[in-house]
């Protein structure tokens, strides 16, 4: 019997075709998250990977139907997800496939259901984004969409019971996460028209949106770039305070995830002309020695 079958095992996950139902989902996530998939069935105890891959790949749907066709389609579609979703978390039942695991994943971890719904009522802002005019505009987004959507999949690593402490220290670890992503993917944002730099910072550097979208290499696009990413850096090394605010069995994967960002942020940081022309990332290699670094902290927690 293989580690997938094993883990829904572990779950309690027993009927046949809500079993089918996950695995699909794993197939989902694997084929646009492979290496984080890897990770959460290295790392994780294995009867909670299930009910990381429901969480991501009801994120990933909600995402794709924000991301996908004309506006008005889009948001008449995310309207008919939000109520389906709605329904389904209050009766408990539904006949979609997608949500058939995220009910029975809500079951098992009841907090998550405050979490997906959070989620949901933040994530349609991102129908209407027009980029920020200021540092205060970005701070508001990351409050009203990118915590809840981090929450959904971290509600399932922290401590039991009251996670404000640990909530607080995700808002801080997102933060830099979020910065990092805008940062990293600037040249893709660009070419699909979001500039995600508030238009206050780039005004302080002397920098205009023209400079990023035809990809000058000038001293002030470079300090502008470094800046942003003396940001991500302060800030993810606060972060790391949420790693003592998780259970023992979950650090070695939260550990990673922290990791993976700083290997983001040194290869952006190597290179920062070439972030006007493509997206950056951990070094592969790099991102091999961590994973195996930290599954060997993971086994030792599991004896």
């Amino acid at each position: 019997m293989g580690s997938w079958e094993n883990a829904m095992n572990a779950a309690g996950i027993n009927d046949p075709g809500l079993r089918d139902d996950y695995s699909r989902q794993l197939g989902q996530v694997t084929r646009y998250k492979r290496e984080a998939v890897l990770a959460a069935r290295l790392l994780l105890p294995a009867r909670l990977v299930p009910h990381v891959i429901a969480a991501t790949a009801y994120m990933h749907r909600t995402d794709s139907l924000l991301d996908s066709g004309p506006l008005d389609d889009r948001r008449a579609a995310y309207t008919h997800w939000e109520q389906e979703v709605a329904d389904s978390l209050t009766t408990g039942a539904t006949g979609n496939p997608e949500l058939r695991p995220l009910l029975n994943t809500v079951a098992a971890h009841p907090a998550l259901r405050g979490r997906a719904q959070e989620y949901l009522a933040g994530a349609v802002a991102d129908l209407d984004f027009a980029g920020f005019a200021t540092e205060a505009d970005y701070q508001h987004y990351v409050d009203g969409y990118s915590l809840p959507a981090f929450m959904v999949v971290a509600t399932l690593l922290g401590p039991d019971g009251d996670q404000r402490a640990y909530r607080a220290a995700c808002r801080t670890f997102i933060d830099a996460g979020q910065r990092l992503d805008f940062v990293s993917d600037l040249a893709e944002d660009l070419a699909d028209g979001r500039l995600t730099i508030p238009a206050q910072t780039l005004n302080r550097h002397g920098v205009t949106r023209t400079d990023l979208e035809q990809a000058r290499d000038l001293p002030a696009v470079r300090a502008l770039i470094a800046d942003q990413l003396d940001q991500v850096d302060r800030t993810l090394a606060e972060g790391r305070a949420v790693v003592g605010l998780v259970p023992p069995a979950h650090r070695p994967m939260v550990r990673c995830m922290i990791g993976l960002d700083e290997l983001t942020s040194a290869a952006a940081r190597a290179d920062i002309p070439a972030l006007l022309r493509r997206s950056a990332g951990p070094p592969k290699l790099a991102a091999l020695r961590l994973l195996g670094a930290e599954y060997l902290r993971a086994r030792r927690v599991r004896r």
